[in-house]
């Protein structure tokens, strides 16, 4: 018998054999990680004179700009702070700014840093909108409608940078950035002023698939009439839909900001077209859920962008990179934490409730 109380003989307690296929699968994983490390040492080794220059360069940075940029990135996640403020207000549900931009932090901050990062910032954001009151419907209505605009603005800067650049951009593009955004919002109004229309096609729908799952004709019914008097609560008037447009260029706007400070700080002068350009283009890829932040790979989609479409050096390029993420990433992440730490780090009653909400939110 062992130490656990296991009978050394027994083959049940003996710990099963790996199959032959996932032996080898480790095998697989063992060279591609040596395969990728090697490719990290050989790209060190290659761009260690521009490494060690641009690193040389931070010593000369131009203090005032970096100020400038940090404050440029206080505005955005305001901006986004105002964004959520205004959605949910138009769900009936008062938030003061401090309180919004404090989630936006906390929420970012699990975003840039955790794996599956973007799972949990969504599911803490849900809590936290419940917590103030929001319904379940309006708590996911305020998370897909400010996902949208986000991703449309960043559609309508990458259409700008091209437009600056002098690049032939359809006007389909440029429809389809603005036209999405307002018919989604429109259908969302449209639904929660005329319930009863929708409500006609759901009960139809919902009888013919219950005569297939051979059940009740009215089963389910009661959930679906209380989601669409939810959604009632929900109204965003023009002068939200305004200011929502108007917070979330601000939000864009003072990102792209902060990342043109971040060149002039290393005393570089950027084609705006190319900074805009090489924005889009960073954030596009940093939605890609590969690694925490997007570290690695955003870094440099910057840096191949800021090369060769705002026309910095190479040294340049990549200490404004740097700078950019130092700001955007790595100190909004800490401040992100720190928020965290004394605002929201103490759980209370209904957080299970809200993560079960959540999660038949995701199935759904």
């Amino acid at each position: 018998m062992t130490a656990n109380g296991e009978l050394a003989g027994d083959p049940a307690s003996r710990p099963p054999d790996v199959p032959p296929g996932r032996r080898r699968f480790r095998w697989v994983r063992w060279v591609l990680g040596l395969a990728l490390a090697a490719v990290l040492i050989g790209e060190g080794i290659y761009l260690w004179p521009t490494l060690h220059k641009s690193w040389q360069s931070l010593t000369e940075i131009h203090w005032g700009w970096l100020i400038l940029c940090i404050a440029f990135q206080a505005m955005s996640m305001s901006g986004f702070g105002r964004v959520q403020k205004q959605l949910l207000r138009a769900g009936g549900v008062e938030v003061s700014q401090r309180r919004s931009v404090a989630v936006v932090y906390g929420a970012t901050a699990m975003s840039v840093t955790l794996p599956a990062g973007q799972v949990f910032s969504t599911a803490f954001t849900y809590r936290q909108t419940r917590r103030w009151g929001a319904s379940p419907i309006v708590a996911s209505w305020q998370l897909v409608i400010s996902g949208v605009i986000a991703t449309a603005g960043l559609a309508l800067l990458g259409v700008a940078g091209a437009l600056l650049a002098g690049d032939s951009v359809g006007p389909f593009k440029l429809i389809a950035s603005v036209g999405g955004v307002i018919a989604l919002v429109w259908a969302f109004n449209y639904v929660s002023k005329h319930p009863g229309g929708l409500e006609a096609v759901l009960r139809r729908l919902l009888g013919i698939l219950n005569r297939l799952r051979k059940r009740p004709a009215d089963q389910g019914m009661a959930k679906v009439s209380e989601v669409l008097g939810q959604l009632e609560s929900v109204d965003l008037r023009k002068r939200d839909g305004v200011m929502v447009t108007v917070w979330a260029l601000m939000h864009r706007l003072a990102d792209v900001a902060c990342l043109a400070a971040a060149c002039y700080a290393v005393g570089a002068d950027p084609r705006l077209a190319g900074v805009l350009l090489a924005f889009a283009a960073g954030k596009a890829v940093g939605s890609i859920p590969f690694a925490p932040g997007g570290i690695v790979y955003v870094d440099a989609t910057l840096f191949s962008g800021l090369t060769v479409l705002a026309g910095l050096p190479a040294v340049q390029a990549v200490t404004a990179a740097f700078v950019y993420r130092g700001v955007s990433f790595i100190l909004v992440a800490i401040v992100g934490w720190i928020v965290f730490a004394f605002l929201f780090r103490t759980p209370q009653a209904g957080d299970a409730e809200y993560e079960k909400e959540f999660e038949q939110q995701r199935r759904f």
